[in-house]
């Protein structure tokens, strides 16, 4: 895999997660930004494996979303207290900063992920097969 692979597919994460904060609660923050790319980047290395079905991939992303989204909260809420999110009043969080409902919405959000990825995969195959 090439860097700009995982370069551009970090950016569509960045910039695309933080389109659907801002559609959802109005705003978002830097370091949600920067999380969602990271997480695409992690999908994309994922799903450019051919053996993953889409539910097994969504499945994946599901755990890795709420594993990363959990060390992130605890850095940046806990931690620092920035305060930038807060799960406390949803069912079954832990110390507020994952929740199954959210955990839930990541595996949705795997699957237009899942084909995301795909269409990045094939985009540099091509390029890179002009070449």
């Amino acid at each position: 895999m090439k860097a700009a692979e995982r370069f551009f597919s970090f950016l569509m994460g960045y910039f695309i997660y933080s389109l659907i904060e801002i559609a959802a609660r109005g705003y978002t923050h830097w370091t949600m930004a920067l999380t969602g790319g990271l997480v695409l980047s992690i999908l994309y290395d994922i799903n450019s494996r051919n053996a993953l079905t889409l539910v097994k991939s969504s499945i994946a992303g599901m755990v890795i979303i709420t594993f990363i989204e959990f060390a992130v909260g605890v850095a940046v809420n806990l931690i620092m207290k920035w305060h930038v999110w807060d799960y406390s009043d949803m069912p079954l969080n832990i110390l507020g900063q994952i929740c199954l409902p959210f955990s839930v919405l990541w595996f949705v959000l795997c699957i237009p992920a899942y084909y995301l990825c795909r269409i990045i995969r094939k985009r540099f195959c091509y390029y890179y097969s002009t070449k």
